[in-house]
């Protein structure tokens, strides 16, 4: 019989991962790092891998308290909630389920900049109230026909929301640290630059120190007044307080948002705002896409404590051998 390996699972619960683990695993489940004190002493000195499920805070304390941790196997793209500098000093893997989300992003994406320019919501709510007996919805001030969108950050996500943008006709240029290999779009190595060639910019750059309030009121003054601002980043990439200054004083046009600083808690401002499309984080948030990146923690895991690499493992904590 395979050896038993002790496991907590961090975060909310989820079916795919509560359920996908053979026998010889044995689970911890705790959601936050509160009920981790109930964790018996001899548990802690037992745990080999954690699954974060969420977005719950894996920092440098919490992973401290596993003196055999050897791998972190976490839910999502974004990785910033997980301490990776402490891991990779003291060897712990640690992995993300990338690939497996990237077409439902980018559809959100696309779907929120054309909710956004053409003003979807509020035509919404303008047919609900009755309005449409009386009168027909304004034109638009905005079109994705005469615009040229500027992505931030052109990993997987960013190379298919251009892949989509391009077959709607739509100019395409990105910023990013380097150029992407094989992208044959524009690249800018300096966002503000890019900000002021374009009136459209959508972010899908990492979260972290290095990214944090990247998008700038500079950089949303130089997209200007006709400027659109979509994020399905993380909140962290913007000023948030900057953003609700452009958007109240006409800095720039409007912005959709499916990500913000201090989540759940939205700012009343942006709440109230007619030209603000606002989504609760929900970029991956189908049933088919959630279950694979779930499957994806479970996966990583199996195939560590079964002798093999991890299938995702992230850039800061390469696997050297096994």
């Amino acid at each position: 019989m395979a050896d038993k390996v002790d496991i907590l699972i961090y975060g909310p619960s989820k079916p795919v991962i509560d359920g996908g683990f053979p026998a010889n695993f044995v689970l911890h489940k705790f959601e936050n790092q509160r009920d981790l004190g109930r964790l018996a002493a001899d548990v802690v000195g037992r745990i080999r891998g954690i699954a974060v499920t969420g977005l719950v805070p894996a920092d440098a304390t919490m992973l401290a308290r596993f003196p055999k941790l050897e791998i972190v196997s976490s839910f999502g793209v974004g990785y910033d909630h997980v301490d990776s500098k402490y891991a990779s000093e003291h060897n712990v893997i640690v992995c993300n389920t990338p690939d497996v989300l990237t077409e439902e992003v980018a559809d959100t994406a696309l779907g929120l900049l054309i909710a956004t320019v053409r003003e979807f919501i509020q035509a919404d709510k303008y047919l609900r109230a009755g309005k449409w007996e009386n009168a027909w919805y304004p034109l638009s001030a905005g079109s994705l026909r005469d615009r040229t969108v500027g992505i931030v950050g052109m990993g997987r996500i960013g190379q298919a929301i251009a892949r989509r943008l391009e077959a709607s006709l739509v100019p395409v240029v990105y910023h990013s640290r380097n150029p992407a290999k094989g992208v044959k779009y524009k690249h800018y190595p300096k966002l503000l630059d890019m900000a002021k060639d374009v009136d459209t910019m959508i972010a899908i750059t990492p979260g972290g120190a290095s990214t944090a309030k990247m998008i700038n009121a500079e950089v949303l003054k130089a997209l200007g007044p006709r400027g659109i601002f979509i994020n399905v980043a993380r909140g962290s990439v913007v000023d948030e307080p900057a953003l609700i200054k452009a958007l109240q004083d006409g800095t720039i046009m409007a912005a959709g948002l499916d990500v913000f600083a201090n989540e759940p808690k939205v700012p009343e401002e942006l709440r109230i705002m007619k030209n603000v499309v606002l989504l609760p984080h929900i970029a991956s948030a189908s049933v088919t896409t959630r279950n694979a990146m779930d499957q994806l923690v479970v996966d990583n895991l199996k195939a560590w404590f079964s002798g093999k690499p991890p299938l995702t493992p992230i850039a800061e904590t390469p696997v050297k051998g096994r």
